[in-house]
């Protein structure tokens, strides 16, 4: 659906009663039930909830009144457990960043001056005296 028809569409909605606009959704599901190519993108979990104490206020027959205020402080309810998701992940995804940097082994770099990289081993620690152990040097 493209933009400008979908406020069209929510302009029409808001000069209507909520008791009207539930029984346009009631429409829409029975069109959707019938028509619809493929399945609704379902929501997350949060609003699929919501989306259920609505419905069973509406089986129940709770007068529209009801029924929007519930799903007014529903959906304030829903904001702030997204935002405090997104926090947890965004802190989770720090920790992630940060535990990798600390086990990430660090390039090693030169020591200054002409000292060598490596610790000396015996073919460069130079000469390698060739006389036996007992014998003495003259």
């Amino acid at each position: 659906m493209n933009d400008i028809l979908r406020e069209r569409l929510i302009r029409k909605l808001d000069t209507l009663s909520e008791e009207r606009v539930y029984q346009i959704l009631d429409y829409i599901d029975f069109l959707e039930s019938k028509y619809a190519p493929r399945a609704t993108a379902a929501a997350n979990p949060l609003k699929r909830f919501a989306e259920g104490v609505e419905d069973t206020l509406r089986a129940g027959r709770m007068s529209a009144g009801v029924i929007g205020g519930t799903m007014s402080v529903m959906n304030k309810a829903v904001g702030v457990l997204t935002d405090v998701a997104n926090a947890g992940k965004s802190v989770a995804t720090e920790i992630v960043e940060v535990a990798s940097a600390v086990t990430t082994p660090r390039p090693s770099t030169a020591p200054p001056g002409n000292a060598p990289a490596q610790p000396a081993t015996p073919s460069t620690a130079g000469p390698i005296p060739t006389q036996p152990p007992g014998e003495q040097r003259k």
